[in-house]
């Protein structure tokens, strides 16, 4: 069976990989919000933004999560940097 999700990307995170958001089919061994980060970092430079360690929060289904959250077919996963109020 194939878990596709959709991936959005904002403000920073929009600039460095280049896009706003997209479909994507995961790979088996990609169950949580954290090995699919881990999986987006691995497409190269720009994708960088993403890496662990970085300052990155991540929505799923619109709920915050943490990178322990498990990914099912069809869920919404977002990314966004920290944002503060000014």
């Amino acid at each position: 069976m194939t878990t596709k999700v959709k991936v959005l990307y904002f403000a920073s995170l929009r600039e460095a990989v280049g896009r706003s958001g997209e479909e994507l089919e995961l790979p088996d061994e990609v169950t949580t919000v954290g090995a699919l980060r881990a999986h987006l970092t691995g497409r190269g430079e720009g994708w960088q933004a993403l890496a662990t360690g970085r300052n990155v929060r991540a929505a799923l289904n619109q709920c915050m999560v943490g990178a322990d959250a498990a990914v099912s077919a069809g869920d919404e996963v977002a990314f966004f940097p920290p944002v503060t109020g000014g």
